[in-house]
């Protein structure tokens, strides 16, 4: 019912076993719904830009796209995808640029996460490369581990100058009551966080970037998580400083993200 490819292939367990024991990658995630996608310029802007920062060289977006449309076709019209970009040349290897990455495509039930509210336990943690969505990632499903086990629901990261930055698998945004407040901090910039960014624009919804911290975040109306799954689930806790739901907040950003076209790959 769900497709797992290579290069717009179904793929083997030959072809999967190096994969497996392997970590040198970059993905994007998305949620496809009757066949279409929102948001897709970004997901595959994000994969040529990551691929040039790990290859020195990138898949031609029509290539990719392909990919994409036969996984599709595979499957029913609404699910889950992730578009893994790797080298064939393996990690622990300095390939040259005429080793062209290859793409696998799987895909799996469709996903809204969870509703919340969520409480974050507030972790010292900066990624590396964090502008890349890439994989072998042990540290975050760690933390993410350590906060359930204290009764946090995921984990917010602080960096080391003390400003939050993104959740395990989540950017964050905040509400100051009048605008979206996004922090400013080593971060990945989520395809979902970019689309309300760009919808709020339109509906000409104030929006600022500023350094957060858990001290200020008591001057602040509201907090949420985003990803590909949502594009707003309540925050009401992060550390030890509660935060107001904020449900108009949550409501505006669902909206900014419903006002995204669907396009087709």
């Amino acid at each position: 019912m769900f497709a797992a490819q290579r290069n717009g292939r179904p793929v083997t367990a030959e072809e999967l076993v190096p994969l497996a024991f392997a970590g040198y990658a970059h993905f994007t995630a998305m949620q496809v719904r009757g066949g279409l996608v929102r948001g897709l310029d970004l997901h595959l802007e994000r994969l040529r830009s990551a691929s040039v920062e790990l290859f020195g060289r990138a898949l031609p977006d029509d290539h990719v796209r392909s990919y994409l449309r036969a996984a599709l076709r595979a499957g029913p019209a609404d699910v889950s995808l992730t578009a893994t970009v790797y080298s064939p040349a393996g990690e622990f290897t300095v390939a040259g640029t005429e080793v062209e990455p290859e793409v696998l495509v799987r895909t799996g039930p469709a996903a809204s996460g969870p509703a919340g509210p969520l409480m974050l336990a507030a972790v010292e943690h900066e990624r590396v490369l964090p502008a890349v969505k890439h994989v072998g990632e042990v540290a975050k499903t760690y933390f993410l581990r350590q906060a359930a086990g204290q009764g946090f629901d995921d984990a917010a990261f602080v960096d080391r100058r003390g400003r939050l930055s993104e959740g395990s698998i989540w950017n964050l945004a905040f509400w100051d009551g009048t605008a979206v407040v996004w922090p400013v901090a080593g971060m990945l910039t989520g395809t979902t966080m970019a689309v309300v960014r760009r919808q709020l624009d339109r509906l000409g919804v104030p929006q600022r970037a500023q350094e957060i911290t858990l001290a200020g975040l008591p001057a602040l109306a509201g907090a949420v998580v985003m990803n590909s799954w949502t594009p707003g689930v309540p925050v009401h806790r992060i550390g030890s400083v509660p935060l107001p739901q904020a449900e108009p907040f949550v409501q505006l950003l669902h909206r900014a993200y419903q006002a995204e076209p669907l396009t087709a790959p």
